[in-house]
């Protein structure tokens, strides 16, 4: 069926919208069956169903396209208003959420396969490196959990850690491994296991945070 015309014989809203949409689930689809090298302009559009003047009035290029699926990848991870991140409780309990958090969203089906694609083409392909790395997403979660820690009352004066700096390191402690077993490089871990990970990195990040720094 066509879509619905407006005025002057352009799509309405609405079907622009739902083609937009379409356009994005194809090729959401594609970049992470096929990989970032072997997914083309071409291949998109047949599949939409469109003509490729179509797909350029909507993105300048194939980096463009692939930049809106990694948004749109992140927007369906992201924990609905980010209610752990706005929590104003003691923060062991606020991080232990932002942890359990965080392992749903980068152990998804769809996150793997997300970073399977860049590990395994970003060599070959700068330019799909530098879209994902102009999202921020990571930056913005790292600013949220900063945020967290700017408010914690137990922190002594002796450690000087930046917010910034430990909120990156708190990231990464709670995803890599993780991460690197559901990629395969190592048993998966169940559910229980999860759940002690984030309770065990939580514990000693905080020792870490709170604590005295190392003597000179």
């Amino acid at each position: 069926m066509p879509p619905a015309r407006g005025r002057g014989g352009r799509p309405s809203r609405d079907a622009a919208e739902r083609l937009g949409g379409r356009i994005l689930e194809v090729a959401t689809g594609l970049f992470l069956a096929n990989g970032y090298g072997a997914t083309s302009i071409e291949m998109v559009a047949r599949a939409a169903g469109i003509a490729k003047r179509t797909f350029y009035h909507r993105y300048p290029d194939k980096a463009a396209l692939f930049g809106a699926v990694v948004r749109g990848v992140v927007a369906k991870l992201r924990p609905p208003a980010d209610a752990s991140l706005a929590a104003d409780g003691p923060l062991e309990p606020t991080l232990i959420g932002v942890a359990r958090a965080i392992l749903r969203a980068s152990l998804s089906p769809e996150a793997l396969s997300l970073f399977r694609v860049i590990v395994a083409e970003s060599g070959r392909f700068p330019e799909l490196a530098a879209t994902v790395a102009a999202q921020g997403a990571s930056q913005e979660g790292i600013a949220r959990i900063a945020a967290l820690l700017v408010r914690d009352d137990a922190r002594t004066d002796a450690n000087t850690l930046s917010a910034g700096f430990a909120a990156a390191q708190f990231l990464f402690m709670v995803m890599s491994v993780p991460q690197r077993r559901a990629l395969g490089l190592g048993p998966a871990m169940s559910e229980e296991e999860l759940e002690a990970w984030a309770r065990d990195t939580v514990a000693l990040f905080l020792r870490g945070w709170r604590g005295a720094a190392p003597a000179a």
